[in-house]
């Protein structure tokens, strides 16, 4: 907003800043950001927490409020600041949200799962009760700055794990995605997402695929932003993956949890005739590409009954399921057997 913008920069009023920030991301980055607020004389808080699966809690948000009501922010014109991997987003997105029933906040994702996840759309939230972000809300951030410079400091497997919710957009909704999946996983594995002159075979690989996967993401949820829809393309790989994911906390990431889900989606879609045998082969060998599980030992049939039980509670009585209907297009199916998802099961495992 111009006028606000105004009114920020012409005020004698020193300008201040909360930041909340990963513990780990602080190790790593910690000492530029408090040069970069010292250098524009930004009076600043920075709170470094830890901001895991395990954390992901009630109480870490009061935490963050408690330290916010000390500081004393301006909720209109001193938005809050997070920078870190989804948890970090999706925690401080709720205490933003919380504080005085809105205050403006900030995503600056540093993992390339939330730099093409958490950073687009409105939710936010904290696991409750053993449950995957029982508690949350809807508010957009004012704004998420990407800079993919972040991702060149996490594991490979946090790059793999990232990669995980790329491929999802691209088997629903862009083969075009899939093929530069297919072609330039093991780079972007290798070159961890950043953009090198000279790499001719490559072209920027990093850029276009990161662009695609967001601007796909955004086409998805952009209409849909409080979810009054519950048909949601973006639910593939996500109505098995959170109870398993919270079963076997902290052996699975979020990413690897969604790829488990959408490999066996993908015999389920093989199973009633959506996709063919070829296509399938394809599907898993890019997904064993990217350096994703394909099958978890916890992924066991009753864990997905009972999944399959909890995504009819929370989706209106009916089980919405995405499945491919060939490589980059999908459609949501509310008729797929018990009998057919069995089959699929001892296929999926088998093999």
């Amino acid at each position: 907003d111009p006028q606000q913008l105004e009114v920020a920069t012409s005020s004698k009023r020193k300008l201040r800043r909360f930041i909340v920030i990963d513990e780990v991301v602080d190790e790593l980055y910690g000492s530029k950001v408090r040069e970069y607020f010292e250098e524009n004389n930004v009076q600043h808080k920075i709170l470094a927490l830890p901001t895991t699966e395990e954390t992901k809690s009630m109480d870490l948000v009061l935490n963050i409020l408690q330290e916010v009501q000390n500081f004393s922010i301006d909720r209109r014109t001193e938005p809050i600041i997070a920078i870190g991997g989804g948890v970090c987003l999706d925690i401080v997105g709720l205490a933003a949200s919380l504080y005085r029933r809105r205050t403006p906040y900030i995503r600056v994702p540093t993992t390339l799962l939330s730099y093409v996840d958490a950073s687009v759309g409105a939710k936010n939230g904290v696991n409750f009760l053993q449950c995957k972000n029982k508690l949350g809300g809807y508010t957009p951030p004012v704004a998420s700055f990407l800079d993919r410079s972040f991702i060149q400091s996490i594991p490979r497997r946090h790059i793999s794990n990232g990669l995980g919710e790329i491929l999802k957009m691209a088997l629903m909704k862009h083969k075009g995605l899939f093929d530069l999946l297919k072609s330039h996983g093991k780079y972007l594995l290798d070159t961890k997402f950043q953009s090198y002159s000279g790499s001719d075979d490559h072209g920027d690989a990093a850029l276009q695929t990161t662009r695609i996967a967001i601007e796909t993401m955004l086409e998805e949820l952009a209409p849909n932003l409080w979810e009054d829809d519950l048909d949601r393309l973006v639910d593939f790989g996500h109505l098995i993956s959170p109870e398993l994911e919270m079963r076997v906390l902290p052996s699975l990431m979020h990413g690897e949890a969604v790829n488990i889900d959408m490999a066996f989606m993908t015999y389920v879609a093989y199973m009633r005739g959506l996709i063919t045998a070829e296509e399938k082969e394809q599907i898993i060998q890019c997904m064993r590409g990217l350096e994703l599980p394909v099958w978890h030992s916890g992924c066991s049939w009753p864990l997905i009954k009972k999944a399959l039980m909890e995504r009819l509670k929370h989706s209106g009585g009916q089980p919405r399921m995405p499945l491919p209907t060939g490589l980059g297009v999908a459609e949501i199916f509310n008729d797929t057997t018990e009998e057919t998802l069995e089959r699929a099961y001892k296929l999926w495992v088998r093999d």
